[in-house]
């Protein structure tokens, strides 16, 4: 039997001032428990993806879920961390425990509070996310690190700034859509192709308009055992899953070939039975969008150099046969770590329902979710379908 997804919630991302850790979690932790028309108390472990790092002062969050509602008292609360992938890697652990039947239902929470530091204390923070006696201590910060797999792509297959520009304006164009996003503006692709005083280079090639914004925001998942799934209104199925890590340091690793995503795609979609030409659409880790681009080849839907002719044939925009990040992706839609990979868990969750609003597909059937964590470090792919 598998587990289910019952009920969600989700908070606007972007730069929430009035907003703190607490209330983030507070806010979408009592959204998704309403939604799944649940009370606390039929809760049996809570976990929080959070990287944390140093954004906020609170180290030890965990048991914050629980102000959401008197009734979690009492349950057993963890919270997680894996990097980007802090938010796949609460939600696989809460599956974990009701596949080993130790829980019956879970509640998930994504959280990060990211611009109560400075723009330096985060670009440090985040930074501290690599191998950091030889990437960090070396002065490579993320923007830096996804750089480098961007020039590497470029001395093997060629020029692909245009393609970046390409993706960036595409997952613009969809977050006009997303009532969540942190920016709804179609930035066009002659904005993202050009370096400009608005558009600079953080990291060449990369311009601002190839990288994922800072953010703040929460998001909320139930889980229960598919047993217990005619209980609630709707039901998606993790049809499959499948989590991979790789070696940290980038110097013993070929980063550019994305072996670890690779791995993870390939084992989601032969556990779900499904090849990736079966999926309705995919949310991926569009943290830069050379990350992006190198999905497309992991993924298996195009070979190692050619990512770029599916944008050029319209693959994955939104109206083509494999939708990518119609949600607006992180570039669009923001990126407050612990958030992001229950964020796409709901957000592809709400299209298979039929209630994902003016984002919503026509009729998918499956899902695909790729949450990565660091230089594709930590990859984490899901396979999802509805069952009610």
């Amino acid at each position: 039997m598998a587990v289910c997804i019952v009920g969600w919630s989700h908070s606007p991302f972007g730069r929430l001032d009035a907003l703190d850790l607490e209330s983030l979690i507070g806010t979408v932790a009592q959204g998704a428990l309403a939604d799944a028309g649940l009370a606390g108390e039929k809760v049996d472990g809570v976990w929080l993806g959070q990287l944390n790092g140093g954004f906020v002062p609170e180290i030890f969050a965990s048991s914050l879920v629980m102000q959401a509602d008197p009734g979690l008292r009492w349950a057993p609360a963890t919270r997680v961390e894996n990097a980007c992938a802090s938010g796949a890697a609460a939600l696989y652990a809460a599956a974990d425990a009701i596949e080993a039947g130790r829980a019956r239902i879970a509640l998930v929470v994504g959280a990060e509070k990211m611009t109560a530091v400075s723009g330096a204390e985060t670009t440090r923070i985040l930074g501290n996310a690599s191998y950091v006696r030889e990437e960090a201590a070396a002065g490579l910060t993320f923007p830096g690190i996804f750089a480098t797999m961007a020039q590497a792509y470029f001395e093997r297959h060629g020029d692909h700034g245009a393609t970046l520009a390409r993706i960036a304006a595409k997952n613009h164009a969809n977050g006009v859509r997303n009532p969540f996003a942190q920016m709804r503006k179609d930035l066009g692709f002659e904005f993202c192709n050009t370096v400009s005083d608005k558009n600079p280079l953080i990291a060449a090639p990369l311009r601002k308009t190839d990288c994922s914004l800072v953010s703040d925001g929460a998001a909320a998942i139930v889980l229960c055992h598919e047993a217990l799934a005619a209980d609630f209104r709707r039901a998606v199925r993790l049809r499959s899953r499948a989590q991979v890590n790789d070696f940290l340091p980038m110097s013993r690793r070929d980063a550019v070939s994305f072996e670890g995503p690779r791995r993870a795609w390939t084992q989601a979609l032969s556990a779900a039975r499904c090849a990736v030409d079966d999926l309705s659409f995919a949310e991926v880790h569009d943290c830069f969008t050379i990350a992006e681009l190198l999905c497309y080849e992991a993924m298996g839907l195009a070979p190692a150099g050619q990512g770029a002719r599916l944008l050029e044939e319209g693959v994955v925009m939104r109206d083509g046969r494999l939708p990518v990040n119609v949600s607006g992706g992180l570039k669009a839609k923001g990126h407050p770590i612990g958030a992001t990979g229950v964020s796409m868990h709901v957000l592809s969750a709400m299209q298979l329902c039929g209630e994902a609003g003016e984002m919503q597909l026509p009729d998918p059937q499956l899902a695909g979710v790729f949450n990565m964590g660091g230089s594709a470090v930590a990859s984490y792919v899901s396979v999802l379908e509805r069952l009610k």
